[in-house]
């Protein structure tokens, strides 16, 4: 677990450094017993957006009138609905529709889904069920390899490739970059490349390019942008 002080700390320097956002992810953030107290010191004490990236259910009042107004978006992982869902997680597809409905009043929503061979075939009901939330926006993750689950085959590429260039739907559609090739995307920053556009900070204090990359650098008592610019030389 990270420290309040490492954090806060490591905010101030990203702020100054230029930084634009910041995004709590997981694991599930919001276990950390001082996350609110994280959200709220980085948006009032920095100029960055704060976004959140959670499983949703510990999105319960209490929690959510603690980070009211110091979360500017939040992200909502979906494996597919009801029982694909319910399968995966083990929690019920219902009660996040309702921790969802109630987050949706706090901030913006967005949906990530993981596109693997169970969820390809449920991406209109994904969007049937974002669209009941009103969320912002559809992040597609087509699934990369780790140590437990294999990269997207080529056979569930193509379907997602060829429901994008269909689909209607009135929800934004967005694609992480190492998932990009083949999709037609906008970029607004083309200046902005790696390093340059997203550094992951695991709960150790290693910077890694991606949370999927093996090679990554602590961060040592020289700061969190020395330790960027080490990765950087590292390659």
């Amino acid at each position: 677990m990270l420290s309040v002080e490492s954090v806060v700390a490591w905010l101030k320097e990203l702020d100054q450094g230029g930084c634009m956002g910041i995004g709590f992810g997981g694991g599930e953030p919001t276990l950390h017993p001082q996350f609110a107290e994280i959200c709220k010191f980085a948006a009032e004490e920095t100029q960055m957006a704060v976004t959140l990236t959670t499983h949703g259910h510990r999105l319960l009042p209490t929690l959510l009138d603690r980070i009211a107004g110091y979360v500017h978006f939040i992200r909502v992982s979906l494996d597919g609905v009801g029982e694909t869902y319910e399968a995966l997680r083990g929690r019920r597809f219902p009660v996040l529709l309702e921790r969802l409905l109630e987050a949706r009043r706090l901030a913006p929503l967005g949906i990530n889904v993981v596109v693997n061979e169970s969820t390809i075939q449920e991406l209109d009901s994904i969007v049937e069920v974002a669209q009941e939330i009103d969320a912002s926006e559809l992040l597609l993750l087509p699934q990369q390899a780790t140590d437990v689950v294999e990269a997207a085959s080529r056979a569930v590429c193509n379907k997602l490739e060829r429901w994008v260039c269909s689909y209607k739907g009135k929800v934004r559609l967005a694609v992480n970059e190492v998932g990009s090739e083949h999709f037609p995307t906008c970029d607004p920053l083309p200046l902005e490349t790696g390093l340059r556009a997203y550094a992951h900070i695991d709960a150790s204090g290693l910077v890694r390019v991606s949370s999927y990359a093996g090679v990554g650098t602590g961060i040592g008592a020289d700061g969190v942008m020395a330790a960027i610019n080490r990765l950087a030389i590292i390659g």
